[in-house]
């Protein structure tokens, strides 16, 4: 993924970043308990369960949908486009919206449902908040894409939180939030004026390929288009999707933003693009996008449509919009963040004012790991940073692990961590610092069995 500037929101798409086993769980409360209680419903429990009670307060928050919220209004603005670029006979948009979805899903609806392999490294438990084996908070709001079009929709979007565990710092946060859409067309509608054209190539049966079959990855796939589908069909789509999203783009950045398409891959489209702007002398991914695979739309009952689906991250776009340098901002409720942004004028998209200046107060933290379990084989930093959330919240700003070592006699691994600990809305003292770190210590020899060097 080329970024300078790289923040989280920007993973609309399971994309194939990283694996890293997972090891321990960080909070002992969910996974020793028989059942677990999310949004009002109760879940089983068991050795997958990894979902803290931390990430569990996050749910319900709906930051996109708060007043006069930055998310919110990045919402609003790409709803507005696409009711004004999709409009019935009628003058009524063709777009629906889904804006307060369940975020519990399935592994169904998350992976198999989009046809992500079993072999994929998004499934991993060192990337996802599992309830237990079956059922997890969304990663992506591509999770609600199959139930929709079997319920009869062709053109919707689906905007809300995902949830996904990652690295700490200024642009990653566990929760985040994307705007999903799908827009599906017929024959008779792509080739209105061209009724002799085809969706589908003569030599292609329209057998529904076995449900319980995912390949596993295959980034070599051919890119140009899928088996079933006419080229003529892929490039009107294509070019239907690309000025649409374009449109958005330059509606979001101005009329003259410089823009780019880079190929890609993403095992739910084929072919598959992402959207980059120039933007402070570097590439900014902006979106992921592509034509919709044929299997999935079969799968939903669908078999005479062709479809493009995009995903785009809301704080990525708040944040380069409205100047923001830090993604905890966006789950402040201090009056001077959020009395600095109106859902008044939606056009007039003011810059932030820093409200915290406070100092930072840096403590490493190093620890053996058990004698069994490796730095690259078994030990995943995710865990290590959930339950510094856990302990800490919002007051540290950032986690790098600076070193890690494999002692030549014993053969036990070391790990060190260095913490940065800010408060956005006042000064933490040294003395409260170290309590904090002493606490996230004694947490890590609870849970993960290692020994403080």
């Amino acid at each position: 993924m080329l970024l300078t500037l790289r923040v989280q929101g920007a993973r609309h798409w399971v994309k194939s970043t990283r694996c890293l086993a997972s090891s321990a769980v960080p909070e002992k409360s969910p996974s020793s308990s028989p059942q677990l209680e999310v949004n009002g419903s109760t879940y089983a429990t068991d050795g997958w369960t990894n979902v803290t009670p931390k990430i569990l307060s996050y749910l319900g928050a709906n930051k996109h949908l708060q007043t006069d919220h930055p998310l919110s209004i990045i919402r609003q603005r790409i709803v507005n486009y696409f009711y004004g670029a999709y409009r019935n006979q009628r003058g009524n948009p063709l777009f629906s919206v889904y804006d307060k979805l369940n975020p519990v899903v399935t592994v169904q609806q998350n992976f198999d449902n989009l046809l992500i392999p079993a072999d994929h490294v998004s499934r991993q438990k060192s990337d996802c908040y599992y309830i237990n084996q079956q059922q997890l908070l969304r990663a992506h709001t591509t999770a609600h894409q199959v139930e929709l079009i079997s319920g009869g929709l062709d053109n919707f979007l689906v905007v809300g939180e995902v949830y996904r565990r990652d690295e700490i710092d200024s642009t990653h946060y566990p929760v985040f939030h994307q705007a999903d859409a799908v827009r599906l067309v017929t024959k008779d509608k792509l080739f209105e004026r061209n009724p002799g054209l085809e969706l589908f190539e003569e030599t292609w049966s329209g057998s529904l390929a076995d449900p319980k079959l995912i390949l596993p990855s295959a980034k070599f796939m051919d890119q140009t288009k899928q088996p079933c589908h006419t080229l003529e069909a892929v490039k009107l789509m294509e070019h239907e999707m690309k000025h649409v999203l374009v449109g958005l783009t330059k509606d979001l950045f101005g009329p003259r933003i410089k823009y780019r398409w880079v190929d890609t891959y993403f095992p739910f489209t084929q072919p598959s693009w992402e959207l980059e702007i120039y933007f402070k002398d570097n590439w900014l991914e902006v979106l992921g996008c592509g034509i919709m695979r044929h299997e999935i739309l079969q799968r939903s009952g669908v078999h005479q449509s062709i479809g493009y689906a995009f995903g785009v991250g809301l704080e990525r776009l708040a944040m380069v919009l409205f100047d923001i340098p830090d993604i905890r901002l966006f789950w402040s409720n201090d009056s001077g963040f959020l009395s600095q942004f109106s859902e008044k004028d939606l056009h007039n998209l003011p810059k932030y004012k820093p409200i915290s200046h406070y100092p930072q107060c840096t403590n490493d933290m190093s620890f053996w790991l058990p004698e069994d379990i490796e730095v690259d084989a078994g030990f995943s930093p995710n865990d290590f940073y959930d339950l510094v959330r856990s302990v800490a919240g919002d007051m540290v700003e950032q986690i790098s692990l600076v070193d890690k070592f494999k002692h030549p006699k014993t053969g036990k691994s070391s790990v060190c961590f260095r913490i940065v600990y800010r408060h956005m809305e006042r000064t933490l003292t040294q003395a409260e610092v170290n309590e904090i770190h002493k606490q996230i210590a004694s947490a890590s020899v609870d849970s993960f069995n290692v020994q403080i060097r």
